[in-house]
């Protein structure tokens, strides 16, 4: 803290300038031209203060270009990999799809899986969502070798398996490719 600096009082709204101080009273002269004294911990000394003439609506867009200059410098460029938006989760189990599986034979269960994916397979095409995982569990492999036969029919799409780390063995990870109009 030296004379001159702008401070802010931590528990009030009262900001000022400092006049003068000794080892634990700071006397601050307010922006209203009232001198009052704290105590050093009761103050922050505000690094770069926005002098008040720059809020002058004729020079307000000034103002704002400089902040926007100053911070696109700062910022750091995401790589391409970085920009790739998380992709989609749809799990397939059935007690997520249905609040009852009772009286549901494994062809009802299938049938409500393989609509639920067809949906939200369309649903991503339409709101161009580039990836989609659906979670369809391991089992014996059914619903994961109708969800393959249901995807091949789309020209658009590519699948492989999900992230092995994140999902196991039970996701397929689809690929929507955005068609350039």
């Amino acid at each position: 803290m030296k004379i001159g600096d702008t401070v802010m009082i931590i528990d009030d709204n009262v900001e000022g300038h400092i006049v003068s101080f000794d080892s634990n009273t700071v006397l601050v002269e307010t922006l209203e031209g009232f001198q009052i004294p704290f105590q050093k911990h009761e103050l922050v000394v505000l690094e770069n203060p926005i002098p008040d003439q720059e809020f002058f609506t004729d020079n307000i867009s000034e103002v704002l270009k400089k902040k926007a200059i100053t911070k696109n410098k700062n910022s750091q460029r995401q790589k391409p990999k970085q920009r790739v938006k998380p992709a989609m989760e749809v799990d397939l189990h059935i007690h997520q799809l249905v609040s009852s599986q009772k009286g549901l034979s494994n062809y009802d269960m299938l049938e409500i899986q393989l609509a639920t994916a067809k949906r939200q397979l369309e649903f991503a095409m339409k709101k161009q969502i580039q990836r989609v995982v659906f979670i369809h569990g391991v089992g014996a492999g059914v619903l994961r070798r109708e969800l393959e036969y249901l995807l091949k029919r789309y020209d658009a799409v590519s699948f492989e398996d999900a992230n092995f780390q994140k999902y196991g063995r039970g996701a397929t990870e689809i690929y929507i490719h955005q068609s350039k109009l």
